[in-house]
C-alpha cells in the first residue's frame, strides 16, 4: 500500500545473530500484531520479535527496515 513515501511501523519477526539498527528487508518478516512476533520468535535460531520502521530505500538502493524497538 502506497502512503505517499511516508514510512510506516509495522510488527515483524527479525532474524538477527547480531541486534543491529538497519535490517535489511531480506531478513524481516512482517507479521500482523505484537503478539504474533513474540509467538513466531526464537532467540535461540536470532529470530527475534521487533516493531519495525519502513522499508526505505538506501542510497545503494537496498530496501531496509529501521529498528524502533526489540520486542524480547
Amino acid at each position: 500500500m502506497d502512503h505517499g513515501g511516508v514510512v510506516q511501523q509495522h510488527f515483524a519477526v527479525v532474524y538477527a545473530p547480531r541486534k543491529k539498527k538497519r535490517l535489511s528487508a531480506s531478513c524481516v518478516d512482517i507479521v500482523e500484531s505484537e503478539q504474533a512476533a513474540l509467538e513466531a520468535s526464537k532467540p535461540q535460531s536470532h529470530r527475534h520479535a521487533a516493531l519495525v520502521a519502513g522499508p526505505s530505500t538506501s542510497s545503494e538502493s537496498q530496501q531496509l527496515y529501521y529498528l524502533v524497538r526489540w520486542l524480547n
